[in-house]
């Protein structure tokens, strides 16, 4: 029997998980749990490099986002699900990277100069904003991941845990693999109103929505602006409604609203309301599992209990590995 290999992603618990998420990341997971090795943690540590004045909602974060994972369809026969505080070792591994990681690697770093500048109503002078990537180098390497799924603006994150652990490597002898980065597909998908979907604009349809709060937010979501009239033909490539068709509208219905879109045959609110009952039937294995998950809250624990101390047992055996290439096993 060939070994799978072995690869590792996060996210961080800052509520919901909404479209953008599921689409760009979440859906490429359970895809992969049927051929990899997968580990896969909620980052509350790295929540907290931003968003360390508010604390208070983390545990219910924590909740949601591992209650969407398995909603979304992970499947803890097939793949580990574990929480990062949960396991103490990624904060040493944390500390001794840290030690040999070069600050202008850190402040190089392109997420943390964009970051920066867009989130300028919070304070990120801290160490931890700063070190966040060597953080997530520790969490990586911990389980010696061959590969991160990511999409392609993430590659870096990758590179610096791939120079982190090299580095590692030359001072004290082979420990690490160097992971790869897998790139995988991930849609641009906007929100309500053309930008970005997220959190923070208030833009987002949740994979918790139920269908009459899809089918509100549908209804409010921007179409071909130069379209001011029923009468008026339509431009569907650049409609976002017709983006999500594409998504959850079978082909040859998509062709056809194309077409008579084009001829000012369909109006953008029948347009609408076309795409939301087809968003809401693409969902509902989604919201079935949610409801068997939300019924069973003992089980949740359990799966994430098990996850951790699985998850613990390899980190614990790397941290054995690390302290005998320092010589702190003493």
């Amino acid at each position: 029997m060939v070994d799978k290999k072995r690869i590792l992603s996060g996210m961080r618990p800052t509520g919901a998980l909404h479209l953008g998420n599921y689409l760009g990341a979440l859906a490429n997971w359970v895809e992969m749990q049927e051929t990899y090795d997968c580990f896969f943690f909620v980052a509350d540590w790295h929540a907290l490099t931003s968003d360390y004045e508010n604390p208070a909602d983390m545990g219910q974060y924590v909740r949601e986002i591992l209650l969407d994972w398995l909603s979304a369809g992970l499947d803890p026969e097939k793949c580990t699900l574990f929480v990062q505080s949960k396991i103490p070792e990624h904060a040493e591994l944390f500390l001794i990277l840290s030690m040999i990681t070069p600050v202008p690697w850190l402040e190089r770093n392109p997420t943390y100069k964009d970051q920066i500048v867009q989130l300028q109503n919070k304070d990120l002078s801290t160490f931890g904003f700063l070190g966040y990537p060597v953080l997530q180098a520790a969490d990586i390497i911990m389980y010696k991941a061959q590969g991160v799924p990511v999409g392609v603006d993430q590659v870096p994150h990758v590179e610096i845990t791939r120079e982190i652990a090299r580095r590692f490597n030359h001072l004290y002898g082979p420990v690490f693999p160097e992971p790869d980065a897998i790139l995988t597909r991930t849609p641009k998908i906007l929100g309500l109103d053309r930008r970005k979907m997220s959190k923070s604009y208030g833009n987002a349809i949740y994979l918790s929505d139920s269908p009459e709060a899809i089918r509100t937010k549908v209804m409010q979501m921007v179409t071909d602006p130069q379209r001011m009239r029923r009468s008026d033909p339509g431009n569907p490539d650049v409609c976002n409604v017709f983006e999500f068709h594409k998504l959850y509208t079978d082909p040859a219905a998509t062709a056809t609203i194309h077409k008579q879109c084009r001829g000012a045959e369909i109006g953008c609110v029948e347009c609408k309301k076309i795409m939301a009952e087809n968003l809401i039937k693409g969902l509902a294995p989604i919201h079935e599992r949610r409801r068997y998950y939300l019924e069973r809250p003992d089980l949740v624990d359990q799966i994430v209990a098990e996850g951790n101390t699985k998850a613990r047992r390899v980190a614990q055996q790397t941290m054995q590995e690390v302290r005998a290439a320092i010589k702190i096993d003493y």
